[in-house]
C-alpha cells in the first residue's frame, strides 16, 4: 500500500459506514411500517418475523459500531503520520484532504493558492510523511 492509499483508508471506511447507516435507517422505517401493518393480523408468526428483523437490525448496528471504532483507530494513525510532516503548510494540505475530505479546489481557496500549486505542495507533503 502506497502512502496515498494509506491516507485514503479513512475515507473508504467512512463511506462504508455511511452506506450502512442509510441501510439501518431504511430498516427502521421498514420495521415501523411492518409494525403498523402487522398489528391487525394474528400475532404468532408476525412476532417471529419481527424478532428476526430486529435481530438483523441489531447485528447491523453492532457491525457499524465496530467499523466506527476501526475508523477512529485509522484516523488517529493517519493524524500521527500527517503530524510527522515538518512543514505546516504541507501538513495543512494533508489534513484538509485526507481528514476533512476537502476537494482540491476547496483546499486552494482555503489556503489562497492555485489548484496547480496545491498539487505541487501535495506531492511535496506526501514525500515528507514518515511512516
Amino acid at each position: 500500500m502506497n502512502i496515498k492509499e494509506y491516507l485514503r483508508q479513512a475515507y473508504r471506511i467512512e463511506q462504508q459506514i455511511n452506506f450502512k447507516l442509510e441501510q439501518v435507517i431504511s430498516f427502521h422505517e421498514l420495521a415501523e411500517k411492518a409494525t403498523s401493518v402487522l398489528s391487525d393480523m394474528p400475532h404468532n408468526s408476525n412476532i417471529h418475523s419481527m424478532e428476526n428483523a430486529i435481530a438483523k437490525l441489531v447485528d447491523m448496528e453492532n457491525e457499524i459500531n465496530l467499523e466506527i471504532q476501526e475508523l477512529i483507530k485509522i484516523k488517529k494513525e493517519i493524524t500521527a503520520a500527517i503530524k510527522s510532516v515538518d512543514d505546516k503548510e504541507c501538513e495543512m494540505i494533508l489534513e484538509l484532504r485526507y481528514l476533512c475530505q476537502k476537494s482540491w479546489e476547496d483546499i486552494a481557496e482555503i489556503m489562497c493558492y492555485s489548484v496547480s500549486h496545491i498539487y505541487l505542495l501535495h506531492r511535496r507533503a506526501l514525500n515528507k510523511i514518515k511512516t
